[in-house]
């Protein structure tokens, strides 16, 4: 028997953190959980390390600034998952659909993802530019591409690097029914939606290893503290040439 060719991609070198942003804690069954589990199998069956985050189940603070018990709050868990979501080359921002709109608790995480977002790397540029974003929406009524607008605007708005097709999602007929892992939903079988989730996975994963391997955005006119400095590429400035 003819030996079984080695698959032709590898990322053993690539990380990707899938935050869930449901209303339910854990352990409550969460039919986005469901989605997130086939793009982090795929993922994980290239060599990628995988991590799920249940916003949730954490004490996340209200707020734009990057640890709010400076600001009031007693406590506050995003210092500590900031640390996960730096970690990682790969970001996919998952949750449900409420009235069109993407989740009280999506928002809260983009919101705190904002709050650091004029930290630098150590190269003067954006802190989170040279990694990869995504996301999976889940729900049983309409707003799939509006949730994924807003969630992917805003990740790039933050310096995350988008790749073609970075979006997946799942609703039901039109209207209340049932929810993606429920019985009978045809959600784990759809086509639609499962052609989305590998091409997103695989786009998520080919431009994170691209990225990656180049070291990052190249840092040449995009870097903050060049700019702050008065460093400005395409400007006359004889003091910084």
């Amino acid at each position: 028997m003819a030996a079984v060719p080695p698959a032709p991609y590898r990322y053993d070198n690539l990380s990707a953190l899938f935050v869930n942003c449901t209303l339910k804690r854990s352990p409550e069954v969460s039919n986005t959980e469901g989605l997130i589990d086939k793009s982090a199998a795929l993922m994980a069956a290239n060599g990628v390390t995988t991590s799920v985050l249940r916003a949730v189940d954490h004490d996340i603070a209200t707020g734009v600034w990057p640890d709010m018990t400076e600001h009031g709050w007693e406590s506050d868990a995003w210092p500590r998952l900031y640390e996960q979501v730096m970690a990682a080359d790969i970001l996919v921002l998952c949750g449900p659909i409420w009235l069109g709109d993407n989740s009280s608790v999506t928002k809260r995480f983009i919101e705190r993802l904002y709050a650091c977002s004029s930290l630098l790397n150590d190269r003067g540029q954006y802190a989170y530019y040279g990694r990869v974003g995504g996301c999976l929406v889940t729900g049983n009524e309409d707003g799939v591409k509006h949730c994924a607008m807003n969630i992917l605007y805003s990740l790039q708005h933050l310096g995350y690097t988008i790749p073609p097709q970075a979006d997946a999602g799942w609703i039901g007929e039109a209207g209340p029914g049932p929810s993606y892992l429920d019985p009978g939903s045809g959600g784990p079988e759809n086509d639609f939606t499962n052609r989305n989730a590998a091409f997103m996975t695989w786009n998520l994963l080919h431009v994170a290893a691209m990225l990656k391997q180049a070291g990052g955005i190249p840092a040449h006119g995009n870097q903050r503290s060049q700019w702050d400095a008065g460093c400005r590429s395409d400007q006359p400035n004889p003091e910084h040439r």
